[in-house]
């Protein structure tokens, strides 16, 4: 997927200000844990320690906001708090999607596709009004707002679709688990030998890693009776919780993920 010229000196800019990381093995496996502890910590805040989920969602949604607040006002890529602005994220998307399954009672399919619409509009949105959806430019204001709504459409997508599968459809979370993560080797296969463009891939990837990272923290934390493997949610959550935090301080201090310099006349479009 290409986008429009960008000048040198316009590129400059995106590369100074560019605020997310680049797209490498610890990012997808620090998106999945955040994924993971998405899903145990809402479970845990609103059920281990009695907060309720309007109570929980209040909370979340307040810290998140704050987060955000930090992430916007900075001017680079920052590791610790991008990854907290995630972490929040997808615990709100979860509350989100929660709240109107739960409280208002609407069906998971509904859901799932409200939350699809959601995020197609989304993209078409951004797409006509920046003409790239690469996360290689998010060097501005209306971009950055762009994305992070479009990852918390991801995230509500992602959990109404994983207890979807795993819980309406009855097939568990070890079997839903394991069919997402097909899925996401599916398109990691188009991407590399069929040539599936960098960027639908990417978001397609980004979408499927949510119910895929749910159904590995639902198998881990649930009981045995529920068909999980009984760890519960604090083990789950603490122990998610800290190989993030071990992640992001390494590549704050290593910078592997930050985005390297593009030559001047190219147009950065690759996810």
């Amino acid at each position: 997927m290409t986008t429009s010229y960008e000048s040198p000196r316009h590129q400059a800019v995106s590369r100074m200000l560019n605020k997310v990381p680049e797209v490498t093995l610890y990012f997808w496996i620090i998106k999945i844990l955040c994924t993971t502890v998405g899903e145990t910590a809402a479970d845990f805040l609103n059920e281990n320690l009695g907060l309720g989920l309007t109570s929980t969602s209040i909370v979340m949604t307040l810290l998140l906001v704050i987060a955000l607040v930090f992430q916007f006002s900075l001017r680079r890529y920052v590791p610790a708090v991008y990854w907290l602005a995630v972490v929040l994220i997808s615990v709100v998307g979860t509350l989100v999607s929660d709240n109107l399954t739960d409280n208002l009672g609407v069906a998971l399919e509904t859901t799932t596709l409200v939350f699809g619409a959601l995020l197609a509009v989304t993209f078409l949105v951004w797409y006509a009004c920046e003409k790239t959806l690469s996360i290689h430019t998010i060097f501005t204001f209306r971009r950055e707002a762009f994305y992070w709504l479009a990852i918390l459409f991801t995230f509500a997508l992602g959990t109404s679709a994983g207890d979807l599968v795993a819980e309406r459809f009855d097939l568990g979370y070890a079997v839903s688990a394991i069919l997402f993560g097909a899925l996401i080797a599916v398109v990691t296969a188009a991407h590399r030998g069929l040539r599936l463009a960098a960027v639908p891939a990417f978001w397609i990837a980004y979408v499927l890693t949510r119910p895929f990272g749910a159904s590995v923290g639902d198998y881990l934390s649930q009981s045995h009776d529920d068909g999980g493997l009984g760890l519960g949610t604090v083990a789950t959550s603490g122990l998610f919780l800290a190989t993030i935090l071990c992640l992001v301080v390494y590549l704050s201090i290593t910078r592997k993920d930050e985005s390297a310099p593009q030559p001047p006349g190219t147009c950065g479009a690759s996810a």
